[in-house]
């Protein structure tokens, strides 16, 4: 019997050794080639692709068009299931890799049916565009068809690669509609149903604006606030009878994920060498690989000049997005300008149904989707709504944003901006003249009104709405010489008032990249780069003076509290313990002063969530004018919500964080640990070791500079001066190669890591791919 027992177990060890052998020879048999030769007969001249040290495609390509087919194949082999899964998400098509789990948001996205809408605005691009879109889907197809195996995603999905397409190229775009617009899109429905159930008091009371203002000409709107309004919890609202402390303290407000990023600029007087500088971040949610892919090109231009292009592309497009050209350089923050219309639908609007298929692994779904004439149609408690959005139109997407490549100042790149078929954008452009220059660029539409709350159909400028805005606001080297934006206002308060607001973000972040910015008068790529790693937090200075003052009520009580509390060394601090507790108190405070708003939007699947930002003036003036209608029944005072607020806050990190009850595990390196993580992982976290990124103690928080949470964050970190690219700094949180056996699946996170910067231009080519045309016949 015992020798019965080792034949098996010898058996099981010898098969699960095959296993290993299998998995890791099928996972090398998946690894792209890089070096050698590749023919092909859809390029027209020999081209090169190299790579250094961190993966960095390096181009050399006779034409724009064969560069095209060259990003496109690098793009290939590296990254194709990031972009099948990004094309996959703006049409609707995840349940088709993933099964009914991912029905639901497959629904979301075919609401705006844009697939439908990629195709066909694809087929009325310029012809240029067009070929170029063309070429790039060639090179990606070619890198698919070298490769021995599909990547390692697809075998275990047991999904078929779908070919891909020029139109693909423009999906990827719209999900970066998605990612930046979505939340304009929830804040207006939100807005609107806040308007109906508590009055249009409420809604300026938590719309109010903020002391946080950063417009580039100063401009402040009032901030004087408006009257409380009381929380009426009357008969009509279900609220009257369970608004109880303890179901306050169970209502969490989702905190909004501030999509966007930071930039600014200097002129040329503010730098040694006269060449104006800039720097740019941009705030995305993280996962490995990482959204963004380093990229060089090098062409000749129709006149036959010689175009090098240096930054970061998007997987799924040509273009480089990004960078720097050696005379412009160019960033983006998301813009945060209205645009989108919710349209309260009278009872006798027409309307039609589509039924969109959703295909699953096995079988498929039937989506029925309501459209009317303005757009397509939700229902919020028995009222019809159409929605009028921007990327719905057909100016949205097109390929215009590759001129940059080859401008050569900052006032050519302003004069083209408007045309930009991405979601709309504060464009920062830096030139070796010394020029500066911040320009809104991307799709507007030309309708005038603009609303937070739903018109009807008489009020919306509907054919404004098919035409897109041609001039847009720009400022150019200001008499201070610095520029700046981060997801706040920008504009002057005429020109905000003129294109709305979509979501600003609260302005905290604004003011302190321009109080840095005013500190000194001369600088360099390390100046810069020192405000892009700024974590004082300038924002929580009061909230910090309001808990230290609470808890010294009680000294004897909360006397290891404000030990920490005095030490919080007023940074967002891997080792602060006294952050955490100050950031964790104003969230709970926040959330359970809301959550009788919250939990009745609740009821029609809204949130508080996307207005979350704008309750920092509310919050303040609640506090200090303790109305006691927005207290729960049984409380008497504010002191007691604030206490329970903070108690509730600091047990909930402690059962979280600390295994024996010590503050002391608390720190906020701890806390926001960065956690980049692979797909896959997360639903399979064993895999978690080989797939995502070493976990690293965090800094950073929304209300500065340096933005990060576990999952999110600055995406890239760039600094240039045109001209002196060799002095210039691109970091970013993972590697080229989304193939965990690659050497460049990792290779760069380290430094971003350490905020050690990394250079910009590429190293020492370490491996050489020709692409070479096949002879034609003759």
């Amino acid at each position: 019997m015992l020798r019965h027992l080792k034949l098996l177990l010898l058996l099981l060890l010898s098969l699960l050794f095959l296993l290993v052998v299998g998995v890791y020879v099928g996972l090398n048999l998946s690894l792209p080639k890089l070096s050698g030769e590749v023919s092909t007969n859809q390029i027209s001249a020999k081209t090169l692709i190299g790579r250094d040290r961190l993966g960095t495609a390096v181009i050399h390509a006779e034409n724009r068009q064969d560069a095209a087919f060259a990003l496109g194949f690098a793009h290939g082999q590296d990254r194709f299931f990031q972009m099948d899964l990004l094309r996959r998400n703006s049409a609707g098509e995840l349940a088709e890799l993933f099964g009914k789990p991912a029905v639901k948001l497959d629904e979301s996205r075919r609401f705006h049916q844009l697939r439908k809408r990629a195709e066909q605005i694809y087929r009325h691009l310029p012809t240029a565009q067009q070929q170029l879109l063309q070429r790039y889907a060639d090179g990606v197809n070619k890198a698919l068809a070298e490769q021995s195996l599909p990547s390692f995603e697809y075998l275990l999905t047991q999904a078929e690669r779908q070919p891909w397409r020029p139109a693909d190229s423009l999906l990827v775009i719209y999900t970066m509609y998605l990612d930046l617009q979505g939340n304009t899109l929830k804040r207006d429905l939100t807005l609107e149903q806040i308007e109906r159930r508590f009055g249009p008091q409420m809604r300026a009371f938590i719309t109010q604006a903020s002391n946080y203002q950063a417009a580039l000409d100063n401009s402040l709107f009032p901030s004087d606030p408006p009257e409380i309004p009381q929380l009426n919890l009357s008969s009509n609202l279900s609220l009257s009878h369970s608004d109880t402390l303890a179901r306050r303290l169970a209502v969490s407000i989702e905190e909004p994920l501030e999509v966007g990023s930071n930039n600014w600029a200097v002129t040329g007087k503010m730098t040694r060498t006269g060449s104006a500088m800039l720097s740019d971040d941009m705030h995305l949610s993280f996962a490995v690989p990482i959204i963004w892919y380093r990229a060089q090109l090098n062409y000749p231009d129709a006149k036959g000049e010689a175009v090098q292009v240096t930054g970061v592309s998007l997987p799924g497009a040509p273009a480089i997005v990004v960078g720097s050209n050696g005379k412009l350089a160019w960033g983006f923050t998301n813009a945060y300008i209205d645009t989108a219309d919710w349209v309260a639908l009278s009872d006798d609007e027409p309307l039609t149904i589509e039924h969109e298929t959703i295909k699953l692994p096995k079988g498929e779904q039937d989506y029925p989707l309501t459209l009317s004439r303005f757009g397509p149609v939700r229902h919020v408690d028995g009222q019809a709504y159409a929605l009028s959005w921007v990327a719905h139109q057909d100016y949205a997407v097109n390929m215009e944003l590759m001129a940059l490549e080859q401008m050569s100042s900052a006032a050519e790149a302003m004069a083209k901006a408007s045309g930009f078929g991405i979601p709309v954008q504060n464009l920062m452009l830096a030139d070796d003249k010394g020029h500066a220059a911040w320009q809104l660029a991307g799709a507007v539409p030309a309708r005038k009104q603009v609303s937070d709350v739903a018109l009807s159909g008489e009020q919306l400028e509907w054919g404004k709405w098919q035409q897109r805005e041609a001039g847009l606001p720009s400022r150019q080297d200001p008499p201070g010489g610095r520029l700046w934006s981060a997801n706040a206002r920008v504009m002057s308060t005429q020109e905000a008032q003129r294109y709305g607001d979509g979501g600003y973000a609260l302005g905290a972040r604004s003011a302190q990249i321009r109080d840095r910015l005013l500190e000194q008068e001369l600088f360099d790529e390390g100046d810069f780069y020192r405000i892009q790693l700024d974590n004082q937090a300038r924002f929580y200075r009061p909230w910090h003076t309001y808990l230290l003052a609470a808890l010294m009520k009680e000294p004897k009580r909360f006397a290891k509290d404000i030990v920490q509390l005095r030490d919080w060394q007023e940074c967002a601090c891997a080792e602060s313990v006294g952050f955490t507790l100050v950031k964790a108190f104003r969230t709970q405070l926040l959330d359970s002063t809301f959550a009788p708003i919250e939990t009745e939007l609740a009821k029609s699947q809204l949130s508080l969530s996307v207005l979350k930002r704008y309750l920092e003036p509310a919050i303040w003036q609640l506090l200090k004018q303790q109305p006691t209608d927005w207290l729960p029944q049984e409380l008497t005072s504010w002191d007691a919500l604030v206490i329970a607020s903070y108690v509730k806050a600091r047990d909930e990190l402690l059962a979280k964080y600390s295994d024996d009850g010590e503050l002391s595990e608390l720190n906020w390196g701890k806390v926001n640990t960065l956690a980049i993580q692979h797909p896959f992982s997360r639903q399979i976290p064993q895999l978690s070791r080989w797939l995502d990124m070493p976990k690293v103690a965090g800094f950073g928080d929304t209300f500065m500079p340096a933005v990060q949470r576990p999952s999110f964050g600055a995406s890239q970190r760039f600094i240039v001066q045109p001209g002196y690219e060799e002095r210039a700094i691109m970091a970013i949180p993972g590697g080229q190669s989304g193939h965990p056996l690659s050497k460049y699946y990792r290779a760069g996170f380290g430094e971003y890591a350490r905020g050690v910067p990394t250079p910009l231009l590429p190293g020492e080519i370490e491996a050489r791919l020709t692409l070479v045309p096949n002879q034609m016949p003759h």
